[in-house]
């Protein structure tokens, strides 16, 4: 189950045809894919000379040329397109669409191909963006004009569950793949994707006729909501590290605001299959990346003296020369692309303190806990900016929601006068009224019963690879569920149809969905699954089934995006989801007044301003929660900061 490689076939059937000189016009949707899915060389050696959008209208005429379309069969692109045909730039037209396109659209364009230079019309289910092997995205980042929600957080946006359900059915006809599915019981959203989607397999069935397997495949959807922990987090593996302190946007990074950045690598690709440095070390921790940095620059060094003017003596060091320059000059550009992006990585590590915060995150997110005091020491320094500030107190707050009311209202007064807004103090509320601890399903933090406390620590007690990397994603504990056979009906229940002995079976290929979008670190856990279930459940599989994972989401988050998602999200909701929680202490500020323009905070029957209280019952850090701090930066240094490249 190869994303790219399903949607790199595609790219590569229709710039096959015609075997002639062509242009290939794209649309918003289709670039990105394309892009994620391919290489220029790659379309030049089909002949594709000209790459350009089709809502261009400055674009020359060719009649010489023909012309491939590949569009999404959006409104916006068919009526480019029929533009397009009334005044042709080109001699022949081939059309493809990255979904199934509507008998009414193909009356259109028959109807707008007035010159008759249409010679093809095809669909080619490319309608995501294949990010990795084992990852894709739909590429919808929820805004206030893209809205991923209705008008209450269980209810979808009419426009977002349709794009949500050609995406998915997009990957299933891509993988020639029909399976049962199977939704998160606390979510309606997961449920009214599940239906959509199967209505659509039902009314498209000659699409899906494909060979029946022993064991259906299963499509797995989640909802977000149920784990709002990982995107919030500091991340410390190379890819999640970059999309969240720099931003991966389709595979490409822009390093212009980097101070002194050189002009070549002001903005970079990134990606797994063309990239051999980062295919190797794209899940490694930030201390490993140092050194895998400084070998890989040593080599590139050792390989520069190979090819100084002093070693060529012969006709045959010529030929040599000539024939391996343009490789090394590619490991050359490629060498200082990631110097340089390590480089700012480790910067913004210093410059925001993420050493320090990443220890409290990491003992919020994990059964180890965090003391008050930890927290509040971060909100009251003035050295750390506010947007980590207001992270961390969201992560008290998801984790303490239920036990510790007056230390999470202390908390919020505290971010109001640490440089917080009452507009983003507020989010804390919007979070724990949206994926608070009454919305969820699961435990996240092992808290609720002594046997998931006791698992909690033995899986502790078996290793972490370092202090920074202990929290797991609760897809992990689902896919360990998954494997062992144990993922409940209750929780997990399959739509209508799937047999009586459903449940019972062992699915070979896993698809699944996360609303509301996904995270780095989950398609990392997933990656670790596909490689060794073992060895990722920490030992908690015993028998691996061979299971074959695929993660996808609504889109790729980090913390920004997420907290965005929330933001734009309450502002159709009811008033209310700006209220505190029920369970809030008696202090904690009414964060929902404005009264001419005058930003208030009232602290109910306490009064108003900064309020302390003791810490009881928080658990401490684990000993040794500082153990390997110093050497992870200091390997990061010695790899990046005293490399000189000639």
């Amino acid at each position: 189950m190869d994303v790219v490689k399903a949607v790199e076939t595609y790219v590569t059937k229709l710039v096959s045809t015609p075997s002639s000189m062509k242009v290939l016009l794209l649309d918003t949707h289709t670039t990105p894919i394309v892009s994620l899915a391919t290489t220029q060389s790659t379309l030049l050696s089909h002949q594709v000379y000209l790459t350009d959008r089709i809502d261009n209208k400055n674009r020359e005429k060719m009649p010489h040329m023909k012309c491939i379309c590949f569009l999404q069969n959006h409104e916006d692109s068919l009526e480019a397109l029929e533009y397009e045909l009334r005044e042709p730039k080109y001699g022949e037209y081939y059309l493809y669409f990255s979904n199934v396109l509507a008998k009414s659209a193909i009356e259109r364009l028959a109807h707008a191909d007035e010159f008759e230079v249409v010679r093809e019309v095809q669909e080619y289910f490319a309608d995501y963006a294949p990010i990795s092997p084992s990852l894709f995205s739909l590429n919808h980042m929820p805004s206030s004009s893209k809205p991923l929600y209705g008008s209450t957080y269980n209810s979808w946006d009419p426009k977002a569950l349709d794009l949500a359900m050609q995406g998915i059915t997009a990957v299933l006809l891509s993988l020639k793949k029909k399976p049962v599915i199977r939704y998160e019981k606390m979510s309606p959203m997961a449920k009214k994707l599940g239906i959509e989607i199967q209505h659509r397999m039902n009314s498209e069935s000659s699409l899906f006729d494909f060979r029946l397997t022993q064991v259906p495949p299963l499509l797995l959807i989640l909802d977000r909501r149920n784990d709002p922990v990982t995107p919030l987090l500091s991340q410390w593996t190379y890819q999640a590290m970059v999309h969240e302190l720099i931003g991966i946007h389709n595979g490409r990074v822009d390093l212009k605001s980097v101070p002194d950045i050189r002009p070549e690598v002001a903005e970079i690709t990134l990606n797994t299959t063309s990239d051999p440095f980062f295919e190797k070390n794209h899940l490694a921790t930030f201390g490993d990346l140092g050194s895998s940095l400084k070998d890989y620059v040593q080599d590139y060094q050792s390989r520069s003296q190979a090819h100084s003017p002093s070693s060529i003596n012969s006709i045959a060091d010529m030929k040599r020369f000539v024939e391996e320059y343009p490789e090394f000059r590619k490991l050359g550009g490629n060498v200082s692309k990631h110097v340089a992006l390590v480089g700012e990585l480790s910067r913004l590590v210093g410059r925001d303190k993420l050493l320090e915060i990443g220890e409290v995150e990491q003992g919020l997110a994990t059964s180890a806990g965090a003391d008050f005091k930890s927290v509040q020491d971060i909100v009251t320094d003035m050295n750390i900016r506010p947007w980590s500030k207001l992270r961390i107190v969201m992560l008290y707050a998801l984790r303490y929601q239920k036990t510790q009311t007056a230390n999470i209202a202390t908390l919020i007064n505290l971010l109001l006068v640490n440089g917080i807004s009452r507009e983003d103090a507020k989010l804390v509320y919007v979070l724990l009224n949206i994926a608070g601890t009454d919305q969820r399903q699961d435990d996240l933090f092992s808290t609720e019963s002594l046997l998931a406390k006791g698992r909690s620590a033995l899986k502790g007690l078996k290793g972490v690879e370092n202090v920074y990397t202990q929290h797991r994603p609760q897809l992990s504990q689902t896919l360990e569920n998954l494997f062992k056979g144990r993922l409940r009906d209750t929780s997990y229940p399959f739509l209508e149809g799937a047999g009586v002995n459903a449940g019972l079976q062992r699915p070979q290929d896993v698809i699944i969905f996360m609303i509301g979008g996904t995270t780095y670190e989950e398609a990392r856990t997933v990656t670790l699954f596909n490689q060794d279930p073992v060895a990722a459940s920490n030992g908690g599989i015993v028998n691996p089934a061979g299971i074959r994972l695929l993660l996808g989401g609504t889109c790729v988050h980090n913390s920004t995006s997420y907290v965005d998602m929330l933001r734009s999200a309450a502002a159709n909701f009811p008033p209310s989801v700006y209220d505190p929680p029920p369970e809030s202490a008696t202090n904690a500020p009414i964060l929902n007044l404005n009264l001419g323009g005058v930003n208030v905070s009232l602290g109910g029957p306490a009064g108003t301003g900064v309020y302390r209280s003791s810490s009881e019952g928080v658990g401490v850090q684990a000993d040794g929660i500082r153990d390997g701090v110093m050497n992870l930066l200091g390997k990061v240094k010695q790899g990046v900061d005293r490399i000189a490249i000639p």
